[in-house]
């Protein structure tokens, strides 16, 4: 897996998959585009809510919704901690 990220302006990148895709990530408190440690959290998110839901698939289970909520926390060092439910 690959990726690329470019700077635009000021805190402004774009962030470029393999794929092809592309997304806009701002620095700036998220005024143009979510922030970087914002698209770490829906991502992880996003990863999370994937397993669940493959999993129910293979086990022939009709799945209608599926949100998956996360909330962060940075420590003054730069750390993280992220909480799923």
């Amino acid at each position: 897996m690959q990726a690329r990220v470019k700077w635009v302006e000021g805190l402004t990148f774009i962030g470029e998959s393999a794929s092809g895709h592309q997304i806009l990530m701002d620095g700036n408190s998220g005024d143009k585009a979510p922030s970087p440690m914002e698209m770490v959290l829906m991502a992880a998110g996003g990863c999370s809510a994937i397993d669940v839901v493959s999993i129910l698939q293979k086990g022939r289970h009709d799945v209608t919704n599926c949100e998956v909520k996360l909330t962060s926390e940075r420590s003054r060092r730069g750390s993280a901690s992220v909480h799923a439910y």
